[in-house]
């Protein structure tokens, strides 16, 4: 009864849509209304003569799923059931009790309580295992099934069974769920006393009120010369308020970012509307491969206005706009509607999704298609392929034992026994991994007999299979052996030739479990490789000039 119920309904749909449709444009109308017959008469049939019940709602979903991944990535269905998580990502607020879970080795556990939420309040740690929720055992659920679970609604309490590591009984407790609001601009200081250094995680709603309060706030405490504005592996989202935040920076009626789509009336011109809060403070804004969207937004336009320098990597090169569209059943649409072009007149898309290749994959655009373009005081820019920094910071690859120690959680397990057997450890710019530190996490890597494997050793293992296939193992399988006992793991040798980048991840994990993410960020500052190279380009009057020297040329590599 529910699905003849649902075939009606989505045939009245169908009808609808049909009746609109053949007032304009006859070919393409038609081709429209037969497809959308011929998927009906498909689905009516599906439901009448497959051998098994079918569930609608799941292959509906599945197959909106597949028609716009055709299309590209950012064009997704929102199911009512997903709405939830799409205003937090639009937000960044939920109700529930604050604190980032994932499951490791089987079970769901705390991976990082949010500082002065629920979870912090009431005395939950990273490295508790959630055994139940409201009498609901986690042991066969996903993430996502807990997660749900957790949210509800605010100053309702939520009761939950934790196992803490260390301690040898469950205990259970009762967390009154909160408002959660995720600060958008988790830190803010001075790296010395004349830069200021503010880390934007995303672009949700209001976040350039956090950006401008932290300014002025450093403004009015310190009066910094200049300015590092770290935008590493921020992902975008709303695109007026990069918009709301190159304004604090530039004049009133400079333009900063326009969009172009299919729909002209949609078409716009992004300008500061505002009076800026300081035009002159030096600016490095630091990028990486995970920057993108209204993340690039900001660093093209620095380039293109010639306001700041751009500092890193090369960032991911999403130029297109997405636009909420309402659908019946308190569904959404969100899909792409135009590709924004920051102020020179270039677009830094980097992916082509109209022209794909043959097999259906997605290509970079190519070099006949990359376009030359001009900064307000004239250097060479280009398109089609992120922003390129003015000044490049390669970042350094972890070792394979390093990333081997943090997906197998031997770095955060060993963190959780290390929180609950110090009370305290010195201030995050103080707190270094020392010998006897470093050494109690050697011991506790062996105890849980820990192994690896190297990509140097898989890439060689496959060499030895491709040259036994070509049979020239045999004329050079002695160097293949002498080559193979040199490049196999040895954890003892390893973990003593990686001390530095491990301790610097252990320095990270355990700082956090005191000073929450606020801390961690402190702690890594000192590190840093880009955000020195930022400070020292930023105190160079040379070096931060002669990027703003028409002619001066941003490399395409």
């Amino acid at each position: 009864m529910k699905v003849r119920k649902f075939l009606i309904i989505t045939a009245a749909v169908l009808v609808a849509g049909i009746s609109l449709f053949s007032f304009t444009n006859d070919q393409k109308n038609f081709e429209i209304a037969k497809n959308l017959d011929i998927y009906y008469t498909l689905f009516r049939e599906l439901n009448t003569f497959y051998v098994d019940e079918i569930n609608p709602n799941k292959l509906v979903k599945t197959s909106i799923d597949k028609m716009l991944e055709s299309l590209d990535p950012y064009t997704n269905y929102i199911s009512e059931a997903d709405v939830e998580d799409f205003r937090f990502m639009t937000t960044g607020e939920y109700a529930g009790i604050g604190a980032l879970i994932s499951k490791q080795n089987g079970v769901i556990v705390i991976a990082e309580p949010y500082e002065g939420f629920p979870a912090q309040k009431y005395g939950l740690k990273a490295g508790d295992i959630i055994l139940e929720v409201e009498g609901k055992a986690t042991a066969t659920m996903s993430t996502e099934d807990v997660s749900n679970l957790l949210k509800g609604p605010a100053l309702k309490p939520v009761k939950l069974k934790i196992q803490r590591p260390e301690e040898k009984k469950p205990f259970e407790l009762e967390v009154i769920r909160e408002k959660i609001t995720i600060e958008a601009v988790p830190y803010y200081g001075m790296l010395d006393d004349k830069t200021a250094y503010i880390r934007l995680s995303n672009f949700t709603q209001n976040c350039s009120e956090e950006v401008k309060k932290a300014y002025l706030d450093l403004k009015k405490q310190h009066n910094p010369e200049s300015l590092v504005l770290d935008l590493r592996s921020n992902p975008g989202g709303l695109l007026i308020e990069a918009v709301q935040i190159m304004n604090l920076f530039v004049p009133k009626g400079v333009e900063i970012v326009s969009t172009r789509g299919k729909v002209k009336e949609w078409d716009n011109v992004y300008k500061a509307t505002q009076a800026p809060v300081d035009t002159t403070v030096r600016i490095a804004v630091i990028t990486n491969r995970g920057s993108a969207s209204a993340s690039e937004i900001i660093a093209g336009a620095m380039q293109d206005l010639d306001r700041g320098l751009v500092i890193g990597t090369r960032t991911f090169g999403k130029g297109l706009v997405q636009a909420t569209r309402e659908l019946s059943y308190n569904t959404k649409l969100k899909v792409t509607t135009a590709k924004y072009y920051v102020p020179s007149g270039r677009c830094i898309q980097a992916l082509d999704y109209t022209h794909r290749n043959e097999d259906g994959s997605v290509g970079n655009v190519p070099d006949s298609l990359i376009s030359e373009f001009k900064t307000k005081n004239g250097r060479k820019v280009y398109d089609g392929g992120g922003v390129v920094p003015d000044i490049k910071v390669e970042q350094e690859n972890l070792s394979s034992l390093s990333v081997e120690l943090v997906t197998r959680f031997m770095v955060f397990d060993f963190a959780t026994r290390f929180a609950a057997r110090n009370p305290s450890i010195p201030q995050p710019e103080a707190f270094k991994i020392s010998d006897a530190v470093y050494d109690e996490f050697v011991k506790f890597v062996k105890e849980h007999d820990f192994k690896y494997d190297s990509e140097t050793q898989n890439t060689l293992a496959e060499l030895v299979k491709t040259a036994k296939e070509e049979k020239y193992f045999d004329v050079a399988s002695e160097e293949f052996k002498l080559l193979e006992s040199k490049l196999k793991p040895d954890l003892d040798k390893d973990l003593k030739l990686f001390r530095k980048e491990i301790s610097e991840l252990l320095e990270d994990e355990i700082v956090s479990r005191y000073y929450y993410q606020k801390g961690a960020i402190r702690a890594a500052i000192d590190e840093d490789q880009s955000i020195r190279k930022a400070v020292e380009a930023l105190k160079t009057t040379d070096v931060y000039s002669v990027y703003f020297r028409p002619g001066t040329v941003i490399s395409r590599n």
